[in-house]
């Protein structure tokens, strides 16, 4: 049972990995890449659920693909709701980026970094 579990998060990790490589290429080969991860997901899904219709990835994937923009476009909902979902911190900035989201500037907890080279001796003395 773990390595089903195991495999399955492997899985959908390799799904969102794809989906990443699409928004950086754009490139149909990739488009179809993310298409059969999500149809072998939601296979998996089909045997857990018992349901012959059950395709939330599939689906899910096309909204995702057809939503991704092209330079300058503004953000659609479904890429932001996508976004707000990826639990990991790298993967989810890396997406922004290949989508061009603005992302809320990451705060330094603590002291402001102003001083942070005071009292170091400038390069131009060496």
């Amino acid at each position: 049972m773990i390595q089903g579990q195991q495999r399955h998060a492997e899985t959908l990790r390799a799904w969102q990995l794809a989906i990443l490589r699409f928004a950086v290429t754009i490139d149909n080969a990739d488009r179809l890449a993310v298409m059969a991860i999500a149809n072998e997901i939601d296979r998996l899904g089909l045997q857990r659920a018992g349901k012959p219709d059950f395709s939330f990835f599939r689906r899910t994937s096309a909204e995702l693909c057809a939503a991704i923009p092209g330079p300058h476009e503004p953000t659609s909902a479904v890429l932001r709701q996508y976004l707000a979902c990826i639990e990991d911190d790298r993967l989810k900035r890396a997406f922004a980026a290949a989508i061009e989201a603005n992302q809320p500037e990451v705060s330094h907890a603590g002291k402001p970094v102003n001083g942070l080279w005071k009292g170091l001796p400038s390069r131009t003395n060496h």
